[in-house]
């Protein structure tokens, strides 16, 4: 039987208040996109997440389609909860998501109220859960009336289903509308997240990261390695082990040109200097954004999980430092 680290909360582990809220959320978050579907042994899912609930990361991300197949990892952690969090639920912050294809018909997919508060009932029945604690509308529909899915968010909340909403990946202003919506009705936007890491700054520049905060609202960050780009895997060609060369869905092979091989190279460098891992680099140079409530990290192994963690010790950045990654990234 699963007993959980006694030293969870004073192993190192970080937490961030979230936008102007009462929640605080560990510096890296558990995502639940990769390693907990149907090709993943289920042991080795379980170990992964008790080794990040064991190292103080109490925020598990997950979605309605996360899999393969869709709805398969949200019922692995449900499998999880029974087995092995149940007595720890207070202590975790659950989130899920619905927008995406998840059955046929007409309802299956995108951000009516009919598919939002379906898809959170199958989700809730899944997960073993009475309630989540974030629920977001995973991707803005440009057909439906963003008034009726920001009152489906807000009638959620209400009916104790979920404790708070946030927006994934919505342009910009829409979310702004969201924003302005979702607090006239006293449900304020707990959180925004979007892809940012060093290849993928647009919440910086298009002004998605500063909007956020502007409204009270966290932000966190999902894809933080760029599927594993910014990481030692890729410096000498495409292993045969890596998601490149076995599952190319999300990651192309053409995508690794030699002018981002130089890139990856050259941060990798900076990285050596600085006396840590490309990854470990990547990832604190997110958690640098004081707007940032939270990183997302997948995971394969416990051990990796561990890698993940030593982020959290690396030193700040200095203003030439940070200046060498704006060069190595325009060249």
């Amino acid at each position: 039987m699963y007993q959980a680290n006694p030293a969870r909360y004073t192993s190192g582990m970080k937490y961030r208040r979230t936008g102007r809220s009462g929640v605080l959320l560990p510096a890296l978050s558990l995502g639940f996109w990769h390693n907990f579907g149907d090709v993943t042994p289920e042991e080795q899912s379980r170990a992964i997440a008790r080794a990040a609930f064991d190292a103080g990361i109490t925020h598990f991300d997950l979605a309605n389609n996360y899999g393969p197949a869709p709805g398969a990892a949200e019922a692995r952690l449900g499998r999880m909860m029974a087995d092995d969090f149940r007595s720890h639920r207070d202590e975790l912050f659950i989130a899920t998501k619905a927008a995406y294809d998840m059955w046929e018909g007409p309802y299956g997919s995108w951000a009516s109220r009919k598919h939002l508060m379906a898809s959170l009932d199958q989700s809730l029945r899944r997960m073993n859960l009475d309630y989540v604690d974030l629920f977001y509308c995973h991707r803005y529909d440009p057909q439906t009336p963003l008034e009726e899915t920001l009152q489906a968010l807000v009638d959620i909340v209400r009916s104790g289903k979920a404790l708070y909403v946030g927006l994934s990946r919505w342009p910009l202003e829409a979310a702004r509308t969201g924003y302005a919506y979702l607090a006239a009705h006293d449900v304020p936007c707990l959180i925004y997240q979007g892809r940012l890491n060093l290849f993928d700054q647009a919440p910086k520049t298009e002004g998605t990261l500063q909007a956020a905060t502007a409204a009270g609202a966290g932000f966190i960050s999902f894809s933080p390695l760029a599927q594993g780009l910014l990481t030692d895997r890729y410096l000498n060609g495409i292993p045969a082990d890596s998601r490149m060369a076995h599952d190319p869905r999300f990651l192309k092979a053409e995508t690794l040109t030699p002018q981002l091989l130089g890139r990856i190279r050259r941060l990798n460098d900076l990285a050596a200097q600085r006396g840590e891992p490309l990854a470990t680099m990547a990832l604190s140079w997110i958690l640098h954004h004081t707007e940032v409530t939270s990183v997302i990290i997948g995971a394969s192994s416990p051990q990796q999980i561990q890698r993940n963690l030593a982020c959290l010790e690396s030193p700040p950045f200095t203003a030439e430092e940070l200046q060498t990654i704006t060069e190595i990234l325009n060249t």
